[in-house]
């Protein structure tokens, strides 16, 4: 499998998420990085599958939250841009990549 890299804030944005969510309800948090983590699973059998949303970014979403991986091919890695909320400042990750 393609070996994945993180933007340090995309990195940051997965363990905010799942702060905020283990503080709404225990072990939703854990759920949430579950969700994250098969996500990430399927960037990384196939990135291919996954829809051109901006140039070279592609968007993975998430099955139990509402949110999106967002990341781009490299030669030799897949480098994950953000993980963000669907419903908050779309093109806020652009700067970026």
């Amino acid at each position: 499998m393609i070996p994945l890299f993180f933007h340090p804030k995309a990195e940051a944005e997965v363990f905010a998420a799942a702060n905020y969510y283990e503080g709404q309800q225990v072990d939703l948090g854990k759920r949430f990085l579950s969700s994250i983590e098969d996500g990430l699973s399927r960037i990384r059998m196939n990135p291919r599958l996954y829809p051109q949303i901006d140039g070279t970014v592609r968007r993975c979403l998430t099955r139990t939250f509402p949110f999106g991986i967002l990341f781009r091919e490299k030669e030799e890695h897949v480098e994950i841009i953000a993980v963000m909320h669907l419903r908050r400042e779309p093109g806020y990750w652009k700067e970026r990549t």
